[in-house]
C-alpha cells in the first residue's frame, strides 16, 4: 500500500500543510479514495467511522479547484450542522493556503447572511441538504460550475429525510458531474441511489466485515434499571476518561440526566438538536476545550460529531439497532486510536447486546464493577460468593452485629448477646421493690468515692488502674 500523500499525487502545498498538523501517512480509506477522486471517477467509499474519510473527499477536491475561478466549483453535503462546520474548518485550515474561500451553508444561521457571503463568491461550498436546496431554488447558489459534488455520511442523511433535497440538488447540477458518497454503512436506499445516478463506480470498502474501528472495546453493564444513573457515575468514576459523551434515546431524558451527573459531582452539559445554533455552537466549544467532562445528547444531536481526546461513549439507553450503535461508537476510537464504548442495560435488555455482537461481528461483553474493579461475571461472582469477615476474637459479646456488604446483598456474622440467665448470673441479686440497688451483697459495697474512682479510671490502661488502687 502506498505510504505518502505525495506518491497519491496530493501537491507538496497540501502536504506541507498534513505534516504541521502531524498527518503524515494517508489511512487506508485515503489511500484509495484520493487517486480516484483526482482522475474524476465516481466513488462510493464505504469505511468505519473515524478512519479519516473527511480527508479522503477534501484534499483532491481542494487540489482539483481553481482558485482563480471566482464561483461555487465544489459542493459537499453533510448532515447536520455539526459534521457541516467541521468539514468548513477542515477545508479553511487546508485550503487557505491556495487561497481557496470555503462558506458553510446551514439551516438555522440567518439566511440574509448567507446570501451576502455567496456575492463573495466561495470555490467550495459545505451545507446541510435543505439550506442548499433553498439557496438553489431560490437562485442565489449558482450550480453551472459545480463539478463534483460529495454526501458525507450518505446514510444518515437519508435517514433524517434528506433524500428528497438531495435528488433535487442532483437536478441542478451538471450532467457530467462527479458524485462521492462517502458512508459507515450503505443502507438500500444508498445503494439505489448509487446504481441510479453513478456511471461505473470505484467502490471501496474498507474492512467490510469490521463495522466498527478496530481500537474499541465494547462491553455492557446488567442492572435494575433504578440503579442506572448510579451505574452512570460509577463507569464514569472507574474509568475517568477526559471527555465522554451519553447518549440517551428521549430528548426528555437529556435534561434529568445532566442535572443528576451535575449534583453527584461530575461535570456535565446537554446538546439539543432543536438547540439555536450560537447555543449548540457554544457547548461544543466549551466541550472540545475541557470545560466540562460528560456531554449528554441524542443520537440527532451528535451525528457526526468529532471531538478529539474523546476517550469514551456510554450508551445509556441502548442504541435503537446495530447502525446506530455504529454511529454512536464511530465518535470516539477515531484514526487509530483506542476507545470505549460502554452500554448500561437492564437483564430483559441484554440481548440486545447479544443481537448487536452477531450482527456487527464485535465482542461485546458483560462486565460488572466490584470493590472497585471491572470483573469478568465469573470473577465477580466468585469474589461475591465468599464468606463474609469475621470479627477479631476478643469483642465484647453485647457488640452489634458485624455487617459487610458485597455486590449490592447484606451478609454478615452477628455474635450472640448473652441469654437471660447469663445476665442474671453476672448481675446478682435483684432489688427489691423499695430497696435500691447497691450492686452486690453487703461485704461488697463500695463507698460512693470508690464507685466514683472507678468511673473515672474506667478508660485508663490496665497499668494505671492497677498504679491508683489504695
Amino acid at each position: 500500500m502506498t505510504t505518502s500523500f505525495t506518491a497519491l499525487g496530493i501537491e507538496q502545498s497540501l502536504v506541507d500543510g498534513l505534516s504541521e498538523y502531524g498527518i503524515t501517512e494517508p489511512s487506508p480509506v485515503q489511500a484509495e479514495a484520493i487517486p480516484a477522486i483526482l482522475k474524476g471517477a465516481d466513488v462510493l467509499a464505504r469505511s468505519q467511522t473515524g478512519t479519516g474519510k473527511t480527508l479522503a473527499y477534501l484534499l483532491p477536491i481542494l487540489q482539483s479547484i481553481n482558485a482563480e475561478l471566482n464561483s461555487p466549483q465544489k459542493l459537499v453535503i453533510a448532515p447536520t450542522q455539526e459534521l457541516a462546520m467541521q468539514i468548513v474548518r477542515e477545508g479553511e485550515k487546508y485550503g487557505q493556503t491556495r487561497g481557496i474561500q470555503v462558506l458553510g451553508l446551514i439551516g438555522g444561521a440567518a439566511l440574509k447572511r448567507q446570501v451576502e457571503k455567496l456575492k463573495l463568491h466561495p470555490q467550495l461550498i459545505v451545507g446541510t441538504p435543505g439550506r442548499v436546496r433553498e439557496l438553489i431554488e431560490a437562485r442565489k447558489l449558482k450550480m453551472h460550475n459545480v463539478g463534483t459534488i460529495v454526501v458525507d455520511e450518505v446514510d444518515q442523511v437519508f435517514q433524517l429525510g434528506g433524500a428528497g433535497d438531495v435528488d433535487r440538488i442532483l437536478r441542478s447540477a451538471l450532467r457530467d458531474r462527479q458524485l462521492v458518497f462517502l458512508s459507515a454503512t450503505v443502507s438500500q436506499e444508498t445503494a439505489a441511489l448509487v446504481k441510479r445516478e453513478m456511471r461505473g463506480p470505484v467502490e471501496i470498502g474498507i474492512d467490510p466485515d469490521q463495522s466498527t474501528a478496530k481500537g474499541l472495546e465494547h462491553f455492557y453493564f446488567a442492572g435494575d434499571e433504578r440503579d442506572k444513573m448510579e451505574n452512570l457515575r460509577r463507569v464514569i468514576r472507574h474509568y475517568n476518561p477526559k471527555k465522554t459523551i451519553v447518549f440517551v434515546n428521549q430528548t426528555e431524558t437529556i435534561a434529568e440526566v445532566q442535572s443528576k451527573l451535575n449534583y453527584m459531582g461530575l461535570s456535565a452539559d446537554a446538546l439539543y438538536a432543536d438547540a439555536d445554533k450560537l447555543i449548540r455552537s457554544r457547548v461544543l466549544s466549551a466541550f472540545r476545550s475541557g470545560k466540562f467532562k460528560v456531554l449528554v445528547a441524542s443520537d440527532v444531536a451528535a451525528r457526526g460529531l468529532d471531538i478529539e481526546g474523546l476517550e469514551m461513549v456510554v450508551n445509556y439507553d441502548p442504541a435503537l439497532d446495530s447502525e446506530h450503535y455504529v454511529h454512536r461508537a464511530g465518535r470516539t476510537g477515531r484514526m487509530g486510536r483506542s476507545g470505549l464504548v460502554i452500554s448500561l442495560v437492564t437483564n430483559r435488555q441484554i440481548f440486545i447486546m447479544n443481537k448487536f455482537a452477531k450482527e456487527l461481528g464485535i465482542s461485546l461483553e458483560e462486565r460488572r464493577l466490584y470493590g472497585g474493579k471491572v470483573l469478568e461475571p465469573k470473577a465477580a461472582s466468585k469474589m461475591q460468593g465468599q464468606p463474609a469477615r469475621r470479627k477479631p476474637e476478643g469483642t465484647e459479646q453485647g457488640a452489634k452485629a458485624s455487617v459487610s456488604v458485597e455486590g449490592g446483598s447484606t451478609k454478615g456474622s452477628i455474635k450472640s448477646r448473652p441469654n437471660k440467665e447469663e445476665s442474671l448470673r453476672t448481675a446478682g441479686p435483684a432489688k427489691t421493690k423499695n430497696e435500691p440497688f447497691r450492686g452486690g451483697k453487703p461485704s461488697e459495697r463500695q463507698s460512693r468515692s470508690e464507685r466514683e474512682r472507678e468511673r473515672k479510671n474506667k478508660g485508663a490502661p490496665k497499668w494505671l488502674k492497677d498504679k491508683k488502687r489504695p
